[in-house]
C-alpha cells in the first residue's frame, strides 16, 4: 500500500500488507545500501531474562536456510558486502552495503537469518559467555558503568511491567545470562517479523523494481510484534555508585528535552550543538578551557519511548568534581537565557554541516532513511532538512529556550572514590 511522503522528500514510501514499511531513494550509483530496523530491543528482554536480545542477534547468524555459521559467513563474503548492525535499547539493525548487482542476493540472505535461522544448540552456551566477558568489559570502564548506572536511576522499570526495559546494556545482565535458556531465546524470535519495522534503502533502481525486489525477498518475513516499551522518567532523581579506586570521579545529568515530532525539535538541536558541539561550544568553554576542571565534557541527545532527553558528561578529579558538577549545572541552568547572535550561527551552520556529511555515504543515507520514518513519521530530504535549519532564526530559538530549563527535573548520577553531591535523600549503588 503506497503512502504518500510529504511532496518535498524525494523518497518513496511503501507498507508492504505483512506491515513492513519501506522508504527507497534512488542514487546513481553502482553502489547499494540497505538499513533494516526491527523494533526490538534490549529494552524488550523479559524481565530476569536480560541479555536475551543481545544473544539472540548473534545466535541468527550462526546459520541459516540449511547453511551452518561457516557457510553464511561465506555467502556474505563471496557478495563482497559490508554488514553491521546490532541491538539498540528499541530496535535491533541490520545494515548491509555492497555492489548493485548483488542487492537481490543480500536482501534473501538477510530473509533467511530472520526467517529460517538454524539456532545451534551448541552455539549458544558459547554466546552467553561471550556476553558475559562483554559484561566484564564493562564493569572496567568507569563510563560505561556510570551510563548504565544512569540510565537505572532515570528510567527505572516499572514493576508490574514484562518487559526489563532500559536499565542493562544489550549484553543483559549476570543474573539475566544465567536465567536465559535455548528455548526462551527461540521463542524472542516470534517479535522479529514485518510490524513496525522499517527497511530503508539508496541504490540505483526505478522505484516499481524496488518496491517488487523487496517485496519479493522480505515479503514473506512472519508478521512479528510492534509493542514500544515505555520509558517513564524519574524526575530529581540522585545516585552515587562507590568506585574507591578510582583515579577520576565521572558526572552524569540526565534530563528530559524534545522529541523528534515536536515543533521545537530543531530547535534544541542547535540548542545543544551551542552546548557541547566542538572547541567553541560553552562546556568546553567553562568546564575545560577557562577552568581546566576536566579533559573530557559533553551533552548529547537520547530518544526513548518517543521522548528526547539531554544527557550531559565529565570527568574529573575526585577534589575537583564537585566544582565541576557546579560548573556542568550551571551551564545547563544558563540555557534559558538564550543564544548570542554568535553562539546560534555557529551552531546552526555546525547542525547543516553536519546533515550534508551524514548524507554522504550510501550507508549514511540508508540508515538516516530508516530512522527518519521510525522517529519522526516520513522520510527527510537533505535539501528540506538544511533549508529548515537555515529557516530557524535566533528568536525562534531564544523563544523556545526561555521555558526550557534543564536542571528544573534533572536526575544526577556519580561514580568514583567519593560522592560528590551529599544528599540526605540519594541512593547509593
Amino acid at each position: 500500500m503506497p503512502v504518500r511522503p510529504p511532496p518535498s522528500s524525494p523518497a518513496h514510501l511503501w507498507t508492504l500488507p505483512g506491515g513492513l514499511t519501506v522508504v527507497f531513494e534512488r542514487r546513481h550509483t553502482p553502489g547499494f545500501a540497505f538499513d533494516l530496523r526491527v523494533p526490538v530491543g534490549s529494552a524488550h528482554d523479559p524481565a530476569g531474562a536480560e541479555g536475551t536480545g543481545g544473544v539472540l542477534e548473534e545466535w541468527l547468524f550462526k546459520g541459516a536456510a540449511g547453511m551452518d555459521a561457516r557457510a553464511l559467513q561465506d555467502a556474505f563474503d563471496d557478495l563482497g558486502v559490508r554488514r553491521g548492525g546490532g541491538v539498540g535499547p528499541e530496535a535491533t539493525r541490520i545494515g548491509v552495503s555492497g555492489l548493485r548487482a548483488d542487492l537481490r542476493a543480500a536482501l534473501a540472505l538477510t530473509a533467511d537469518v530472520l526467517n529460517r535461522p538454524e539456532l545451534p544448540e551448541d552455539e549458544f552456551e558459547i554466546l552467553t559467555d561471550l556476553a558475559r566477558q562483554d559484561l566484564e568489559g564493562l564493569e572496567d570502564s568507569p563510563a560505561d558503568r556510570l551510563a548504565t548506572r544512569a540510565r537505572q536511576v532515570a528510567f527505572p522499570r516499572p514493576a508490574a511491567s514484562p518487559s526489563a526495559g532500559y536499565a542493562h546494556p544489550a549484553s543483559g545482565t549476570t543474573d539475566g545470562l544465567d536465567a536465559l535458556t535455548p528455548q526462551g531465546v527461540r521463542a524472542h524470535l516470534t517479535r522479529y517479523g514485518q510490524a513496525g519495522s522499517v527497511l530503508g534503502l539508496v541504490a540505483d533502481l526505478d522505484p516499481d523494481d524496488a518496491l517488487a525486489l523487496v517485496e519479493g525477498t522480505l515479503g514473506g518475513l512472519r508478521p512479528g510484534l510492534d509493542e514500544p516499551v515505555p520509558a517513564p522518567f524519574h524526575a530529581h532523581a540522585q545516585a552515587h555508585e562507590p568506585h574507591p579506586d578510582g583515579e577520576q570521579t565521572h558526572l552524569s545529568l540526565t534530563a528530559p528535552g524534545v522529541g523528534p515530532r515536536d515543533a521545537h525539535w530543531l530547535a534544541w538541536q542547535v540548542a545543544l550543538t551551542a552546548l557541547s558541539g566542538g572547541s567553541a561550544s560553552r562546556l568546553f568553554h567553562a568546564v575545560r578551557e577557562e577552568r581546566g576542571l576536566a579533559y573530557s565534557v559533553s551533552a548529547s541527545p537520547i530518544l526513548l519511548g518517543g521522548h528526547g532527553y539531554l544527557s550531559a558528561y565529565a570527568a574529573s578529579t575526585p577534589d575537583r568534581a564537585p566544582e565541576t558538577l557546579q560548573v556542568l549545572r550551571a551551564e545547563l541552568a544558563r540555557l534559558p537565557q538564550g543564544l548570542t547572535p554568535a553562539e546560534f550561527e555557529r551552531a546552526r551552520t555546525g547542525l547543516a554541516t553536519s546533515v550534508i556529511f551524514g548524507a554522504e555515504s550510501l550507508r549514511g543515507r540508508a540508515h538516516a532513511l530508516t530512522r527518519d520514518v521510525a522517529l519522526f513519521g516520513h522520510p527527510r530530504s537533505v535539501q528540506t532538512l538544511r533549508q529548515s535549519i537555515q529557516a530557524l532564526t535566533l528568536t525562534h530559538v531564544n523563544d523556545f529556550l526561555s521555558s526550557y530549563d534543564p536542571t528544573r527535573d534533572a536526575t544526577t548520577v556519580t561514580l568514583g572514590p567519593s560522592d560528590p553531591t551529599p544528599h540526605p535523600d540519594a541512593t547509593h549503588a
